[in-house]
């Protein structure tokens, strides 16, 4: 997306100003159906950057999303989860081919404030995942989603009461929860896919351990392991336990011990001298 500042975008109303919308009818959240805005004109890709939380599902979407490690096409619904600050790209299809399908929702972290979310919000690990990690959903799913959307955009469309914000959060943890469940069903689903990666990932281990990498940079982190396999540590870590039982950590942590039994019963080399080897803090 070359080397220009990402647009940082910090209100919801600047963002229906970009996309040609009026002005939100709740100053702290959004709900845009995709099929009423006009296409947006670029003469060449930009990064963004929200100040609040997006949950879209797209469709015949007329633009290439960029987001982690890969480009995203729309011939499916495919679920994005974003949180304030993550960088992403877009680079528009300037003579559209299909209608956009699909709704967003936009939340401004203040709109979630003195409610459970404001805490909660942060433990739905797929707010950190990649757009090609996002999720697609089969047609069952989509059309769940979208009627939980329908019930939030009627409140949004409704005066706006001391229960507005009780209805809709009840409403977004619904999707929250639902979300959760359709991305463990994609492990499984994809898991031809899934069990190339853990291949891959037990092949990235050992290569570390058998190079001189651990002299030189220490135990692999789960960032540096996510990175190998083209994927945000998040994902990693919950694809990794949903189909192992252990997380990214436990897998690292596992073959270090494993080859800290193999060098006690392969060299020469005392407990102590093995422990500073393989970056062991202590020798017991």
């Amino acid at each position: 997306m070359g080397n220009a500042q990402p647009f940082r975008i910090k209100t919801i109303t600047e963002y229906h100003r970009l996309l040609g919308l009026p002005k939100p009818e709740h100053p702290l959240i959004s709900v845009i159906d995709l099929a009423t805005f006009q296409p947006v004109v670029l003469e060449e890709p930009i990064s963004l950057i929200f100040e609040f939380y997006s949950i879209s599902l797209k469709r015949n979407l007329n633009a290439t999303i960029k987001y982690g490690q890969q480009t995203c096409d729309f011939d499916e619904g495919v679920l994005f989860c974003m949180s304030p600050g993550q960088v992403w790209g877009l680079e528009v299809d300037n003579v559209p081919q299909h209608t956009p399908k699909g709704w967003m929702i936009l939340i401004h972290p203040d709109f979630l404030w003195g409610s459970p979310l404001v805490n909660t919000m942060k433990r739905y690990e797929f707010f950190g995942y990649a757009v090609n990690e996002a999720l697609y959903l089969a047609e069952k799913e989509e059309n769940m989603l979208t009627g939980i959307v329908k019930y939030i955009e009627q409140e949004y469309h409704s005066s706006i009461d001391q229960f507005t914000q009780k209805v809709i959060i009840a409403q977004l943890e619904v999707i929250l929860n639902y979300t959760d469940r359709f991305y463990q069903r994609q492990f499984i689903t994809r898991k031809v896919s899934s069990d190339q990666i853990v291949s891959r990932v037990e092949e990235v281990l050992e290569n570390y351990f058998e190079s001189d990498a651990m002299t030189t940079k220490g135990i692999p982190t789960v960032g540096y392991l996510a990175a190998q396999v083209n994927l945000s540590p998040g994902y990693l870590g919950e694809m990794l336990k949903a189909l192992t039982g252990k997380n990214a950590q436990q897998h690292i942590h596992d073959k270090l011990i494993e080859r800290a039994k193999d060098r006690l019963a392969t060299s020469q080399l005392s407990i102590s001298e093995i422990a500073y080897e393989l970056g062991f803090e202590h020798p017991q």
